[in-house]
């Protein structure tokens, strides 16, 4: 995890490190759109490179990549 600041506590003749982590980490999932048919990513245009043709949007389904 990443460490934000660093520094020490100071008491008397006694000085203690201390670090400060983030205490939240993003774990978003990104989604894909896909085309329903043939399952290719769908360009900003919604065309299908794969098809060839435009799609609308009841024939775009979401998903995430487990692989490259």
């Amino acid at each position: 995890m990443h460490t934000m600041w660093k520094g020490t506590i100071s008491f008397g003749l006694v000085n203690i490190p201390v670090k400060l982590h983030a205490a939240t980490e993003n774990k978003d999932i990104k989604l894909r759109q896909l085309h329903e048919e043939c399952h290719s990513p769908v360009e900003y245009e919604k065309r299908c490179p794969v098809c060839d043709r435009d799609i609308e949007n009841d024939e775009i389904v979401k998903a995430y990549e487990c692989q490259k």
